[in-house]
């Protein structure tokens, strides 16, 4: 399975700031739509990643507060990233590797969308369930043997 495969089934919805954005504002706007990351984009390039572990840290360094600062002071700017073609099981690897949950996918400096661990977990488990259900099914249509037959083995 590939990224792409996530990808489709997840659609192409896509939220991002300019690196200018308030901290502020970029919170309203991941908590209006249940989001974990934005995607900072400036001039058509990826520039960084604003997750809410960036939110925490600030939060802890200003005594709860994210005051005025914009997003450039804070974000993720050397993001790791992902191709369409990157293979979920290297994207697995990486994730954990560097300890990330959100990954932005890149076809030639072109964003393509934002995965998230959530999204991998559900694409395994979807992928391990149909294979499940066809090795049942199998193993259910299985050829009987004939008495003879399994005596000789």
């Amino acid at each position: 399975m590939r990224v792409s495969d996530i990808l489709k089934v997840k659609g192409n919805t896509l939220f991002t700031v300019t690196p200018d954005t308030s901290l502020h504002e970029a919170v309203d706007t991941m908590a209006e739509h249940d989001i974990g990351s934005l995607v900072v984009m400036e001039y058509g390039e990826l520039v960084g990643m604003l997750t809410f572990r960036e939110i925490i840290m600030t939060l802890h360094n200003n005594a709860g507060s994210v005051g005025t600062s914009s997003i450039r002071k804070v974000m993720d700017d050397h993001p790791i990233t992902c191709t369409p073609e990157t293979d979920v099981n290297e994207v697995r690897r990486m994730m954990l590797e560097h300890h990330v949950r959100y990954l932005p996918v890149l076809e030639s400096r072109r964003l393509m969308g934002v995965i998230s661990f959530y999204d991998v977990a559900k694409a395994v488990v979807e992928e391990q369930g149909f294979e499940n259900r066809m090795l049942k099914a199998y193993i259910r249509d299985w050829p009987e043997e004939e008495q003879g037959q399994r005596e000789t083995r």
